[in-house]
């Protein structure tokens, strides 16, 4: 048997996982039977996905009890499970959102239709025709000799655990273990839902239905009353990978398609679009991020010639602790900016990453703090409502994932969306990444599902929540310690993990002389040879072509350790008077 991860436990961060393989030597003694879970029979009462028959490769489809009417709370879902009976999912059995969402979510209008925003790729993806041709599998007594799935009995490892903190400490010295081996829907242990011989075999690009059951409900519990009817979840593999999909969805080079952004964005993002030939204009920036009013100024007064593209038709946005700005988006804000992209039928890619890195207001460095939410049903009524949460025309894609709050090394996400944006996402990931990793899959669900379940989850958030809070105050406390107030300023992020440092160039003594962009990077290679990295602000600027009017640099407070952060602050704030002159 061999062990993984023996360094010493702590927190989440040190999660230890062991993992069992079988040994060659000893593989004629491992039990191996066919997992079966997926033949079960199943009463009418039980519900299966909607579009059954169109795709899978199971012997079933996953099946589970009818969803009854509970409150959108922990405890309604718990009871929504206890009526619903045990979810029965064998390898690459289809799900979808429907069949966990509560029933109150069905009564409402459904969502536009957007093929005329749809690019031409994806108006011309269909459904695989292996995955077709596995609905002939649901005859009984057929023998397959067709699919390509492998079986479980050559798959090398045979059981893993992990122990992560408990809930609501998350203290090394509260530890919990949560273990799966290759067996255990067969066998009915640890928790007989969900099993190795299930996550490493293929499985559906939209997720296994064990994970895709807690986003749905988690989507419901945190987005509550989402206005239309036909929303639903896709697993996937981390942010970029669905932005990358999205814009393939939904721009077409050869249409000369153009998407708007904050006018300081994501460089990643940027980067994404640019070779597929898409282009990127910036919307002009606040303390609260994107301006609704350039946006539509910006749209009503298109020039396509001028521009050289189309009017965009979507836009991407990070609403929350935004990268590069920190900026955070107000409710108001965001019904701002709703109305100018349904006035002129913009689609939204709404990216929040740092969605949940939400933190206390900064009161000042000797100010007593503000108390936190005490109880989870405090911290989420807390949080700024989000774009789908006002999406009345299903043209919100939202993307979530565990990256910034869990492990960014998991590359599993989801995708919240219109029934129409979500089929045309799977079907493009059919062809694509084929979803993400099963192995991540069952580490996740096995996390946040049967270890911490949704209050855990929750619980975690708002630890998270504070440790966040804990180095942006740390940070600030140093800038205000070490940086000239009359060259540099900022604003004290809301939310992220990202602090944007403003610079006067104005004042700079070479400034009628020196490009913004000459200035920057003088300044850069100071900080570099002070011993301090602390990125350039034109790197993340949407129109590259176009001269910056402003001088940045963003700094981030998430690793570093508070000494730390303390010394490389007070050697930018070196960089910068060297620059400037003022010793």
């Amino acid at each position: 048997m061999g062990k993984l991860g023996r360094n010493p436990y702590r927190t989440l961060s040190s999660l230890h996982t062991s993992l069992k393989v079988v040994h060659p030597t000893f593989k004629h003694l491992v039990s191996a039977p066919v997992n079966r879970a997926f033949s079960t029979t199943y009463s009418p009462h039980q519900r299966q996905p909607s579009n059954v028959g169109t795709v899978g490769m199971a012997e079933k489809d996953a099946v589970i009890g009818k969803q009854a009417s509970e409150p959108l709370t922990i405890d309604g879902i718990k009871a929504r499970r206890a009526k619903a009976g045990k979810l029965i999912a064998g390898t690459a059995a289809y799900s979808d959102s429907d069949m966990f969402k509560s029933p109150q979510a069905f009564d409402k209008p459904k969502a536009k239709r957007w093929d005329h925003l749809l690019s031409q790729e994806s108006v011309a993806r269909e459904a695989c025709v292996l995955k077709q041709a596995a609905k002939h599998l649901k005859k009984p007594g057929l023998i397959s000799l067709g699919g390509g799935l492998p079986s479980a009995e050559n798959f090398p490892i045979d059981s893993l655990s992990m122990r992560v903190p408990a809930p609501p400490h998350f203290t090394g010295a509260e530890a919990l273990e949560a273990r799966v081996g290759k067996y255990d829907v067969l066998k009915n242990e640890n928790g007989g839902v969900y099993d190795l011989s299930i996550a490493m075999n293929y499985g559906q690009s939209i997720g296994s239905a064990q994970l895709l059951r807690w986003v749905t409900e988690h989507t419901e519990l945190v987005h509550r009353d989402i206005p239309y009817a036909d929303w639903r979840c896709a697993l996937t593999i981390g942010s970029t990978g669905a932005l990358e999909q999205a814009l393939r969805m939904f721009c077409d080079r050869a249409r000369g398609d153009s998407v708007l952004t904050e006018e300081y964005s994501f460089s990643t993002a940027l980067e994404t679009a640019h070779p597929l030939g898409i282009k990127v204009f910036g919307v002009r920036m606040d303390e609260q991020g994107l301006l609704p009013e350039s946006m539509d100024e910006i749209l009503s007064t298109w020039d396509e010639k001028a521009r050289g593209a189309r009017k965009p038709t979507v836009l991407y946005t990070v609403p929350s602790g935004q990268n590069p700005t920190g900026a955070t988006q107000g409710a108001q804000r965001r019904r701002d900016i709703y109305a100018v992209c349904q006035k002129h039928d913009v689609f939204i890619f709404e990216d929040e990453p740092y969605y949940f890195l939400q933190m206390q207001p900064y009161t000042g460095p000797d100010a007593p703090d503000v108390p936190p939410p005490a109880t989870v049903e405090e911290f989420l009524g807390g949080l700024i409502p989000s774009l789908l949460t006002m999406d009345v025309d299903g043209r919100v894609m939202r993307m979530d994932s565990f990256s910034k709050v869990v492990v960014p090394g998991s590359r599993v996400g989801w995708i919240t969306a219109s029934e129409q944006v979500v089929e045309r996402y799977i079907r493009h990931a059919e062809c694509c990444s084929q979803g993400p990793s099963g192995i991540s899959q069952i580490l996740m669900y096995k996390l946040v599902d049967e270890t911490w379940g949704h209050e855990g989850y929750l619980q975690w958030l708002m630890h998270l929540r504070l440790e966040y809070t804990r180095r942006r105050n740390t940070i600030l406390a140093a800038c205000e310690r070490y940086l000239p107030r009359d060259l540099v300023s900022w604003v004290p992020p809301a939310a992220g993990m990202f602090l944007w440092l403003k610079v006067d160039h104005t004042k700079h003594p070479q400034a009628a002389t020196k490009s913004i962009l000459d200035i920057e990077e003088d300044m850069f290679k100071s900080c570099i040879d002070k011993g301090v990295l602390a990125i350039r602000g034109s790197w993340f600027r949407a129109e590259r072509d176009v001269p910056p009017r402003e001088l940045f640099f963003r700094t981030t407070f998430a690793a570093a350790s508070e000494d730390d952060m303390a010394r490389a602050i007070e050697r930018f704030g070196a960089a910068v008077r060297e620059s400037f002159g003022s010793g």
